[in-house]
């Protein structure tokens, strides 16, 4: 399943800009689809349509959310074991790694590299084998 596009849609593009993956598709001021085979329900698209016009996978109408309102992944560095499985999930790269020689840890915890370019999907919490992610309000 994927999300999906209803007819309330004006076609501002806005869910087009922001998917990570390129699923979302139309010409400008008409009704956008999303790609199936392409969408992987990370949700973006539905907190930032301004007329409500996406649904999830349920047909449920998603609300729209201020990005600056968007959970953010917090790591629990006591658990984090640097496996790198956040950063290899992440759609829109966010994630990183620092550099060993620039930090003082025996480890290397992620980091979220801009704040901005996090769609808040929590794919990283959901694929952390040491539950070591959660998602936070902002």
């Amino acid at each position: 399943m994927s999300y999906t596009i209803k007819d309330a849609c004006i076609g501002c593009e806005v869910c087009k800009r922001l998917c990570p993956v390129d699923a979302i598709y139309g010409e400008k001021e008409n009704v956008q689809k999303i790609d199936e085979d392409l969408c992987i329900d990370c949700g973006a698209c539905g907190k930032i349509c301004p007329k409500g016009a996406i649904y999830d996978d349920f047909g449920v109408q998603c609300e729209i959310v201020k990005r600056s309102k968007w959970d953010r992944p917090k790591f629990d560095v006591s658990k984090c074991t640097s496996c790198l499985s956040c950063v290899d999930i992440c759609p829109v790269k966010c994630l990183l790694i620092p550099d060993i020689e620039e930090t003082n840890q025996d480890r290397l915890i992620p980091f979220i590299s801009e704040i901005n370019t996090c769609i808040g999907c929590g794919f990283c919490e959901l694929k952390c084998p040491v539950e070591a992610i959660i998602m936070v309000s902002s």
